[in-house]
């Protein structure tokens, strides 16, 4: 995991992410597309098939298996790309929401990352926020998120229709320090692969720091 900076290493690590997503662009376009327009119930028309995803709207050639922004005239992260195309081949047959949100540590096959995910998701997002409680309130509202109960800021986000995650945060006083945790429905892992999991987390706070008007943090998982 690499968290922010321009460096030579981050340089490095784009160049690697061009080629691996070049590859899975190959295998979307092996994929038979009718058959995921029908397992996910996409939108789609003779050029595009269209999903929804953490509040942003993407396209996707059914030409080049490019990815795209909707909406914009940009290009999403590698996170976002590569959770669509894995969401798509790894995806168990008729994948079910369980419906219940739980910590990381809960969810199925994704112990070894625990650790990075503390460090370069938790903390980063934690720092963030602190004392912008009301800008991360607006973010997840932005988002599509409904307020939860817990914490000053709580919120379940719908990350595809097919499932949400949840963003918890208490901000500092004077006893204690912010507190940032996420929540993840107990089978995502049935969605997409384990690692897709920690993408998805970095893309939370990436598009909730665009949304808040902060400094935009992109957490680079590799």
């Amino acid at each position: 995991f690499l968290y922010k900076g321009c460096d030579k290493m981050t340089k490095e690590y784009e160049s690697n992410y061009e080629k691996v997503t070049e590859d899975w662009r190959n295998r979307f376009l092996a994929m038979d597309q009718e058959d995921l327009i029908e397992r996910f119930q996409l939108e789609h028309d003779a050029d595009w098939l269209y999903l929804r995803y953490l509040g942003q709207s993407l396209k996707i050639s059914r030409r080049s298996g490019e990815i795209l922004f909707a909406d914009r005239e940009e290009l999403p992260g590698f996170n976002t790309a590569m959770t669509a195309y894995n969401m798509f081949y790894y995806a168990k047959e008729h994948p079910v929401a369980a419906g219940e949100l739980v910590p990381f540590r809960q969810v199925k096959r994704v112990y070894p990352f625990e650790r990075a995910y503390q460090k370069q998701i938790l903390e980063p997002f934690t720092r963030t926020f602190s004392g912008h409680v009301k800008e991360l309130q607006e973010a997840c509202e932005k988002l599509g998120g409904t307020r939860l109960p817990q914490g000053d800021a709580g919120y379940r986000i719908p990350v595809y229709p097919y499932f949400d995650v949840a963003v918890l945060f208490w901000d500092k006083d004077e006893e204690f320090e912010a507190q940032g945790n996420m929540l993840f429905d107990a089978n995502i892992t049935d969605f997409v692969h384990e690692e897709d999991v920690v993408c998805i987390a970095a893309d939370v706070v990436q598009y909730l720091t665009q949304a808040a008007g902060l400094e935009e943090v992109k957490i680079y998982v590799g």
